[in-house]
């Protein structure tokens, strides 16, 4: 089996595994995505609130309407914090997954890059193969043709004494 071909099927594998490799940084992104427009909104809905608050507290407040209030912020800042630390998380896992794809399309890249050397290297090889038995069958043609024209040669005196009857 020829080096290229063997290498080929090496390209054909890493092609797959970084075509699988984009497909799994694909989804992570989609997923930081989404966890992204949750943090967004959780941050968007405490501000809401907190200028609810404003507005409600300008009209006077209770001590219980207060506490309660300052409650909720507390458990939407911690679930702020707790998707902060998600999204967090998840880039690192987007980032990984893109160093991995970036890595086998590397490698995909210069096994590429070998093989076509090998295929080039495969053709000039054929290529010199080729014109050497053409120089060879070149060589036993004007030999088969001298030895022909030799043979020509000989003979031809007998033939112009036949037709001149004389005898050599």
């Amino acid at each position: 089996m020829k080096r290229s071909v063997r290498i080929k099927a090496i390209v054909e594998l890493k092609e797959m595994q970084a075509k699988d490799a984009m497909r799994a940084m694909g989804v992570s992104q989609r997923k930081l995505q989404g966890m992204q427009a949750q943090l967004e909104s959780l941050k968007h809905y405490r501000q809401q609130y907190q200028e609810q608050f404003h507005r409600l507290s300008g009209k006077g407040m209770t001590v219980s309407q207060l506490m309660e209030f300052r409650s909720f912020v507390d458990k939407l800042d911690k679930a702020i914090a707790g998707q902060e630390h998600s999204v967090r998380g998840v880039q690192a896992e987007v980032a990984m997954k893109k160093k991995l794809w970036e890595a086998i399309h590397n490698q995909t890249s210069s096994l590429q890059k070998v093989c076509d050397a090998a295929r080039r290297t495969e053709k000039k090889q054929e290529d010199k193969l080729e014109q050497s038995e053409q120089d060879e069958w070149a060589a036993r043609f004007v030999k088969e043709r001298s030895v022909l024209q030799t043979t020509s040669e000989k003979n031809q005196p007998d033939l112009e004494a036949k037709v001149t009857g004389d005898r050599i």
